[in-house]
């Protein structure tokens, strides 16, 4: 089977969304503003405290204590996490989970300033804004707390005390227990420098040490005796930067060299580094990690010492959902623009100059819901394995100016004022907004399931849903993306003739169609993979003449590089075009 993630957009839940400002969601929001204080305390507090991975005994305590304070049931300490809890209220279905995160970084204290000064020298700071994540997520689950005790809601709400996401990725330790099991959906956001539904990926990454054991000796009495572990691993980082080279541009390589020896009169018997592998997708990752360890073999023989290689950790790209995005959006544009004040504008410009990015100050406007790339670049998350076990869906908010560089001081001292403060008690409301059409929104959570299920590579169940929703509307708003998605999981089922047939149905009927771009690109690969490489080619060149800067023109000509052994006339006269020898017929 391809691997190919698909999307399906099932609207039809669109018929039960209300854009008008509905009791609960008043209610909801009246009761933020009532929290609001008591949040920003919160908040403020898991910012002083500022705890490493696994050592946020403040933080985590904090957030149990408001939890009980609200009425939560609260189970402390799961998954053999003294940190991570899971705060419960409500009983029977939906079940809806929510997730919060409250470590720091270590090494980037900074005061609430626009300008580089440690709070306290050397100790960690809210470099990624996670005193704001934990604080908003659990204010948003209170307030569905009292939707609930009132009635007005029915169902129940988790809220995820998830630590050491920075490190160690707690969330696997939780998932590996069985802790998101049991949830319907789960919501999620992140701190960011602007506004939007999240209906992005992530890389995969993996995480592992590399140790060398050589023999000391004397660095110049008699260095022949000795076997440098630190000659390994200057051999180790040196060929892990030649293989940079050689790796398709979505991989990342880093490492940080831990131990390289003591004393420079000793040769050294011993050297550690932390090595970390990403990629867009974990089948990639693997690929690179193994050329990575066998690196480190090489290093070991040419500097005749040995070498040991524990594995830390490793998480899964997320997989995003846009049938959830597109009710977080709904919500986002129902909340409106995040306004400033002189004052915090005057802040942002400060933080601006001071880490030499552009004066262009605070981003508080409503993005519109982008595309889903194909090839996302960024960081990682172990949101991505909880992703993996349950529908997500996600969103970011405005915490820090634009261009803010994260896991800097620049976020820690946005963080700890009302810039950070106004994008948490945002978030708290978008996140309780999205939490309401969950409990009550069945045709959504439907949806949200379908797209979940095929995002996972449950094509079949996909192409049924789907087909139910063209016969069912067949004259629809969105029946035109239906049918695109339909073909996408026709041609992962290499059903490539069925999948041709409705990709070339798109082009003519539908000329107006969001997916007209794509649908063009698709047919030539499905034109491709049924041997019919003239067809394909002509589809590619129209592809690249007729969307010449968009990602579907960079792939196509990915794809007629594929090409290039081939020895038709066709494809000959198509070299020509791309090199500017010939003029396209196309």
């Amino acid at each position: 089977m391809k691997k190919i993630y698909i999307l399906i957009i099932l609207i039809s839940f669109t018929k039960n969304y209300s854009q008008t400002k509905s009791s609960l969601k008043k209610n909801l929001i009246s009761n933020i503003e009532d929290q609001k204080n008591d949040l920003v305390k919160i908040s403020d507090k898991i910012w002083a405290a500022a705890e490493i991975a696994f050592q946020e005994k403040i933080s985590s305590k904090t957030l149990i204590d408001y939890a009980k304070l609200n009425g939560f049931d609260v189970q402390v300490g799961v998954a053999q996490t003294p940190t991570a809890f899971v705060a419960t209220y409500g009983s029977g279905k939906p079940v809806i989970g929510i997730l919060g995160e409250f470590d720091a970084l270590p090494g980037i204290s900074q005061k609430a300033m626009p300008e580089k000064i440690a709070l306290e020298d050397g100790a960690a700071g809210h470099g990624c804004g996670h005193n704001l994540f934990g604080t908003a997520s659990l204010g948003a689950a209170v307030a569905i707390k009292n939707l609930i005790s009132s009635g007005k809601l029915k169902g129940t709400v988790k809220f995820f005390g998830t630590p050491a996401e920075e490190k160690y990725f707690g969330k696997l330790w939780m998932a590996r227990e069985g802790l998101f099991d049991d949830l319907d959906i789960c919501v999620d956001w992140h701190p960011a420098d602007n506004i939007e539904a999240d209906v992005q990926s992530s890389l995969a990454l993996i995480d592992f040490k590399v140790e060398f054991f050589g023999q000391t000796a004397h660095a110049s009495a008699d260095p022949w005796n000795g076997k440098s572990a630190s000659d390994a691993l200057e051999l180790y980082t040196h060929g892990i930067n030649m293989y940079r080279e050689h790796v398709k541009p979505t991989v990342r390589i880093h490492y940080h060299i831990q131990d390289g020896g003591q004393v420079v009169n000793v040769v050294p018997d011993y050297s550690r580094i932390w090595v970390r592998v990403r990629d867009i997708k974990r089948e990639g990752m693997n690929e690179v990690y193994q050329h990575v360890r066998k690196i480190a073999e090489g290093a070991a023989i040419m500097a005749n010492v040995d070498y040991k290689i524990n594995l830390i950790s490793g998480i899964h790209e997320i997989l995003p959902n846009r049938a959830g995005g597109f009710a977080v959006q709904k919500n986002l544009e129902f909340l409106g623009d995040i306004k400033y004040s002189e004052e915090e504008k005057k802040f942002a410009y400060k933080i601006q100059e001071a880490t030499e990015k552009p004066m262009v100050g605070i981003d508080g406007k409503i993005k519109p819901m982008r595309p889903t790339e194909e090839k996302p670049m960024g960081g990682s998350t172990d949101v991505g394995d909880v992703s993996f076990l349950v529908p997500v869906v996600r969103l970011g908010v405005t915490t820090a100016p634009k261009g803010t560089p994260w896991h800097s001081w620049a976020v820690v001292a946005s963080g700890g004022m009302s810039i950070g403060h106004k994008g948490m008690i945002f978030a708290s409301k978008a996140l309780g907004m999205t939490m309401i059409d969950l409990f009550t929104n069945s045709k959504l959570r439907e949806e949200i399931k379908k797209e979940f299920k095929l995002r996972k590579g449950d094509y079949v169940s996909a192409e049924i849903a789907l087909r139910e929703y063209i016969k069912d509307f067949p004259m629809g708003s969105y029946t035109d993306d239906a049918k695109y998605w339909l073909a996408e999981s026709l041609f992962s089922q290499d059903k490539f003739s069925e999948a041709l047939d409705i990709f070339n149905e798109i082009i003519v009927v539908y000329p107006d169609s969001e997916k007209m771009m794509e649908s063009i690109l698709k047919s030539g690969f499905s034109y491709q993979e049924l041997g019919d490489l003239s067809s394909a080619e002509a589809i590619f060149m129209r592809v690249i003449r007729d969307y010449p800067n968009s990602s579907a023109s960079s792939l196509a000509k990915e794809r007629l590089n594929v090409l290039k052994n081939c020895n038709c006339e066709e494809y000959i006269e198509l070299k020509e075009i791309i090199e500017g020898k010939k003029k396209s017929k196309y």
